[in-house]
């Protein structure tokens, strides 16, 4: 249980360090969400491609790089490729035009209707003191988020719940993982691939779109290869350990640690309603996760 709860919250900081780069990325340099989806992409199945090829070498494979490829090959899935992709695209395009609270709110409400559907739908129950768990986890993610939030436009919005949603179905479809490195760098190859096609019609609908800056490179890259990169790898080795609705709610804990970071990393106001809504979130977690 120990270990568990350490890969978890692992992945939780990860995501949070990634919410946070990708804020200081779109809000605070020059690059567009394509270059920086591209970026985050690319470096992210570099690196994971890196890590696999040496992880098969310790594990005594004579013939590595033909391992990796069938490796690659057998534990990838289509749909865990185009599900990162869409995510990490509509993720990037959402939150150029809304407000943070409004996105978080938006992304982790979507997330929790698929995951939790079908984990219901599978035959995944909770007891009651994990439904007050859940109840408390939400309602201290809406006291912390909603005071700041304000209504999107309806093509924004439609766009951040549909990250959500496809960031579910990514989520599920890494709990039938057996190699979570592997498959989380196959998922990435493909996502990458899917973005070149993308790249041609931004292209020929408008070539001055794109823009880089170094300091927007600079975050593409940590988000790419250690926060998406390296989070995702361990979420997707902790998944087949837990039940899809736990799996929904810990990750409601992302916004209030990314909160928290920020007035770490960026001396951003720690208020009263930051510090009851953690509370309030992290103590409906930790009645979720309770055996």
């Amino acid at each position: 249980m120990l270990r568990i709860l350490a890969l978890v919250s692992i992945a939780m900081f990860a995501f949070a360090a990634n919410s946070l780069l990708c804020r200081l990325a779109l809000t605070s340099t020059s690059i567009d969400p394509v270059s920086f989806t591209l970026l985050r992409l690319t470096s992210g199945a570099i690196a994971l491609a890196m890590l696999s090829f040496i992880a098969l070498r310790r594990n005594g494979s004579n013939r590595p790089s033909s391992n990796l490829w069938r490796g690659l090959t057998s534990n990838a899935s289509a749909l865990g490729g185009v599900t990162l992709f869409v995510y990490a695209i509509c993720f990037s395009y959402a939150y150029i035009s809304m407000s943070t609270g409004t996105g978080a709110l938006l992304l982790f409400g979507a997330v929790q209707l698929s995951m939790i559907s079908v984990g219901l739908a599978r035959g995944e129950r909770f007891k009651r003191r994990q439904w007050l768990g859940f109840v408390l986890a939400f309602t201290g993610l809406i006291i912390l988020l909603l005071p700041g939030a304000s209504a999107p436009s309806l093509f924004s919005g439609a766009v951040m719940t549909l990250a959500g949603v496809a960031w579910g179905v990514y989520s599920l479809v890494g709990k039938k993982s057996t190699f979570a490195l592997l498959a989380t760098s196959g998922n990435f190859i493909l996502a990458t691939l899917l973005c070149m096609p993308l790249i041609l019609v931004v292209l020929w609908i408008d070539e001055g779109v794109f823009s880089l800056d170094i300091a927007g490179i600079g975050y593409a890259l940590a988000s790419g290869v250690f926060a998406s990169g390296c989070g995702y790898a361990i979420w997707y080795g902790v998944l087949p350990l837990i039940k899809s609705t736990t799996a929904a709610t810990v990750q409601l804990s992302v916004p209030v640690l990314a909160s928290l970071m920020g007035w770490v990393v960026l001396s951003e106001a720690l208020t009263m309603q930051i510090v009851i809504a953690s509370f309030i979130t992290l103590g409906g977690i930790s009645l979720v996760m309770r055996k």
